[in-house]
């Protein structure tokens, strides 16, 4: 079977390094500057040659089998920009990395107020399309999300991890990965972290972590070997999609503490695989544990490992994809 030329954006760039894990060739849209979404091939990610630079002013002169959107400019604004009509008419995939929220007040809404969804679970998806396929990256997203006429499929994640990389857990610390924490406040943990770092040892990384007193960005490919040393993980993060980073920690043998809310609550087994919990007062007495027992975490880190390699493993995600892309274009 072809491989198939596929047109996409570059919204995540460790989620496109592991979708071009996939059998296909992905064109990715560069504007110049490399402004956020528009970076193409670009990052510290080790692309393979199947992810090609591609400058948004000549998507219209390409010949492509799939757009693959990830956000909903681009949908609502790009396709029309970007793309001719005989494009606009090709197979389409959404991704939806998210799960939905309520829409911000300063963001001119699709419907007057009378009608502005009031939950998460009214919020109809701005594909309302039968024709496009809408891929969740969790269940719990495909739940919460009023996908209308959209049929939807999930295609979980997939992380690969360099094989000589283990967990060590010799530094007593416990390591927090997450870009941007300091303006993503409450629904990603800002405050949770803040006031535990006041009485536990730990460490901030990612975009704008310097901003909340952490150490700054580390590079995606460096990031498991750096986790390594730490004692555990924690996830602060109230709602949200499942992090690539909580995954990427399962599978080097890393023990998680984290929120048990959204898809979280089915990655984590309480007591065995690491620590989650609803009551953010025992987010303390967890850490503490595994601070003082060396033992414990490297347990539970190897609980974490399977669990992660049965559920997340890349050959299953690209086959995934491969079968998504099949379907869509067939």
């Amino acid at each position: 079977m072809r491989r198939l030329n596929v047109l996409t954006w570059h919204t995540h760039g460790s989620y496109l390094y592991y979708l071009a894990h996939a059998p296909h060739e992905f064109h990715v849209l560069a504007k110049p500057g490399r402004p956020p979404g528009y970076g193409g091939r670009c990052g510290p990610f080790p692309f393979g040659p199947n992810v090609h630079d591609l400058p948004a002013d000549q998507a219209r002169t390409r010949e492509f089998d799939c757009i693959l959107f990830q956000e909903d400019h681009h949908w609502e604004r790009d396709q029309y920009e970007l793309l001719t009509p005989a494009q606009r008419a090709l197979p389409r995939i959404y991704l939806e990395h998210d799960p939905p929220g309520l829409p911000a007040a300063d963001v001119p809404s699709a419907v007057d107020d009378a009608r502005r969804p009031q939950w998460p679970t009214d919020m109809r998806h701005p594909v309302d399309d039968p024709a496009v396929l809408l891929v969740h990256v969790t269940p719990f997203n495909d739940l919460m999300w009023d996908s209308g006429r959209t049929p939807t499929r999930v295609i979980e994640h997939g992380v690969a991890v360099p094989e000589s990389v283990r967990w060590r857990g010799d530094v007593e610390r416990g390591l927090v990965i997450t870009n941007h924490l300091a303006r993503r406040g409450r629904r990603m943990g800002a405050d949770l972290f803040t006031r535990l770092r006041a009485e536990l040892p730990l460490d901030l990384v990612g975009m704008g972590a310097t901003e909340l007193g952490g150490l700054g960005e580390v590079d995606h490919p460096k990031l498991p070997a750096f986790a390594a040393a730490y004692r555990f993980l924690f996830s602060p993060v109230r709602y949200s999609s499942l992090s690539l980073s909580v995954i990427e920690a399962m599978m080097i043998g890393m023990p998680v503490v984290a929120l048990a809310t959204a898809e979280m609550a089915t990655v984590i087994e309480h007591g065995v695989s690491g620590f989650a919990v609803t009551d953010a007062r025992q987010l303390a007495i967890a850490m503490r544990a595994l601070l003082a027992d060396a033992g414990l975490a490297r347990s539970l880190g190897e609980a974490a490992r399977r669990r992660a390699r049965e559920r997340f493993a890349i050959a299953r995600f690209s086959a995934d994809w491969d079968a998504a892309l099949r379907t869509a274009t067939s």
